[in-house]
């Protein structure tokens, strides 16, 4: 009996020995959101391609986060941001998150701030280029900087604006880019007039609202895109602006 009770009693101290040397376990060692912020929405592009794209889901203290894949699947689109998220990850460190949209609103998820960049291809600069050439004379075959015809207008505010050669002639910068519809037409399309989409002789930026800015005659000037004097022939999308 007596050593029965030595026995446990020493069972007794090397468990509490034991627990005494033990690591504290973190019982909280989830994925948990520090705070998540609505921002304007801005577009920005890919910077890491090795970036991972995640699924966040669950509670606010046992947050899931889910690996989608990495940003160099879907090439280099304009991404929208529209929120900014600040994780405490279970490994204890803190990481930094944006929201992010496709323009085409099929890939949606949070990736880290790093591997996305803030851009210089929206519509709201590439308008502010436009305007900044309003009353600019027109001449025939000129592509800027402080006179233009109407393709060497929509040619320069692009490569200004958001770094896109279009090509030279009205026609072919129909021809080389996707077509869009009337009724899908965006901030940033081109829209062109002629008697048909084979016989196009003038180009103006959509603005949205039923108005172009463009270079004609009167120089570069807003104005509406469906009036008596212009047969609007079609729309193409260089950019996609998403706007």
């Amino acid at each position: 009996m007596r050593q029965r009770l030595i026995a446990l009693i020493v069972t007794i101290l090397g468990l509490t020995i034991g627990l005494w040397q033990a690591p504290n376990v973190d019982a909280q060692a989830t994925n948990r959101i520090i705070k998540t912020t609505t921002v304007t929405r801005s577009a920005y592009l890919t910077k890491n391609p090795q970036g991972g794209l995640y699924n966040m889901s669950g509670a606010t203290n046992n947050l899931k986060i889910k690996n989608l894949g990495t940003l160099r699947r879907y090439g280099n689109p304009t991404w929208f941001v529209t929120q900014q998220r600040q994780v405490r990850l279970a490994n204890r460190t803190t990481a930094n998150y944006y929201f992010i949209t496709s323009a085409n609103n099929r890939v949606r998820g949070w990736v880290k701030t790093g591997s996305v960049k803030k851009s210089t291809r929206s519509f709201t600069n590439l308008y502010n280029v436009a305007k900044s050439k309003l009353g600019h004379r027109y001449v025939y075959g000129a592509v800027g900087p402080n006179t233009f015809d109407c393709s060497g207008y929509t040619k320069y505010v692009f490569q200004q604006a958001a770094q896109k050669t279009l090509p030279r002639i009205a026609q072919a910068q129909y021809r080389q880019y996707p077509k869009i519809s009337k009724q899908r037409a965006q901030k940033g399309d081109l829209v062109f007039f002629g008697n048909n989409t084979g016989s196009i002789s003038h180009v103006g930026i959509y603005v949205g609202g039923g108005k172009m800015i463009d270079a004609q005659n009167n120089g570069v000037k807003n104005e509406k895109v469906y009036v008596p004097w212009w047969h609007a022939v079609g729309y193409s999308r260089p950019v996609n602006f998403g706007a």
